[in-house]
């Protein structure tokens, strides 16, 4: 299958769920395909045929947007160096979550969440260790007791009571003999962090190579740069967080800021782009601000409140 039909049947799984989808983003050298948002969850998607094409520097820039934008990364694909992606098996590159279109659908439409995930070594399986060990203790088994009957050693067994996964067949023998369900299901969605939003921003003191982001850090603004999206920063102020991009090049202002735009609404967020010349004060709900504009605020508040107000004329 195609990388814009696989693209596609994302697209089409998430909208079946009820996920407010954007737009196929078709811009070259862009980290990410499809945003989608459902109730809380806000989704940053890389849509691939095969994962191993997955770089560590677009890995690095969809952390830093969903830390800025409290959203979830996620990458799709079909197969990799070592063959087809496994239905119901939740893979993982640059501590990035992978999932095919089938585990997609699964888990959004049949309600039928994955259970495994892949790590070095093999394939494993989440515990409820809490529980694991209250019914080991509730019913006298031993840490040697259990250990024998997984095949494991007694420190491995500390180790799943600990939090650590699985090897799968372990977890089936520990199932089988405590007699109750420990395996838990696994959110394709969750992402654990290594870093907050803020250690991807540019610090007190420190400078852009953008004269227009520099400006907005004269006047307060905190300024998360992006090298690979649809704009060059998240721009973040006491009261929101404004996707912030530079019109250099005009011909191609329009569908920069439509895209711009239609990302801000479905990440419940406001858009800008900062041109030299503007023959209006926003496209399609992206506000447009000039170079000469921006030099005459002084106040980050006041430039909100301008972008918010230029933002709600369409």
């Amino acid at each position: 299958m195609g990388r814009e039909e696989l693209i596609n049947t994302a697209r089409a799984i998430l909208a079946k769920a009820g996920f407010d989808i954007s737009s196929a983003i078709n811009m070259r050298s862009i980290c990410f395909d499809v945003v989608g948002r459902k109730d809380d969850v806000l989704l940053i998607i890389k849509v691939l045929s095969n994962i191993d094409a997955f770089s560590r520097e677009n890995a690095e820039e969809m952390k830093a947007l969903s830390e800025a934008l409290r959203a979830s990364p996620l990458l799709i694909g079909e197969t990799s160096s070592s063959g087809p992606l496994e239905t119901g098996i939740v893979y993982s590159r640059f501590k990035i979550p992978i999932i095919s279109n089938e585990t997609l659908a699964d888990h959004l439409l049949e309600e039928v969440p994955p259970f495994i995930f892949a790590a070095p070594g093999g394939l494993y399986v989440r515990l409820d260790s809490g529980l694991l060990r209250e019914m080991r203790e509730k019913n006298g088994v031993s840490l040697g007791t259990l250990a024998e009957t997984a095949g494991v050693s007694r420190r491995t067994i500390q180790m799943y009571e600990a939090g650590m996964g699985a090897m799968i067949d372990a977890a089936i023998r520990i199932e089988e003999f405590l007699q109750v369900p420990i395996i838990e299901p696994l959110d394709p969605f969750e992402y654990k962090s290594e870093k907050k939003s803020e250690d991807y921003e540019v610090h007190d003191g420190e400078r852009t190579s953008s004269d227009p982001l520099n400006r907005l850090l004269d006047i307060g603004f905190a300024i998360t740069p992006v090298t690979k999206s649809p704009f060059e920063a998240v721009s973040r102020s006491r009261r929101t967080l404004i996707l912030t991009g530079i019109g250099a090049d005009e011909d191609k202002l329009v569908q920069k800021a439509l895209v711009a735009a239609e990302i801000s609404r479905i990440a419940g967020r406001y858009s800008l782009i900062i041109v030299d010349k503007k023959a209006s004060d926003s496209i399609d709900g992206t506000a447009l601000v000039s170079n000469e504009e921006l030099e005459r605020i002084d106040d980050r508040d006041a430039l909100t409140d301008l972008i918010m107000s230029r933002s709600a004329r369409r």
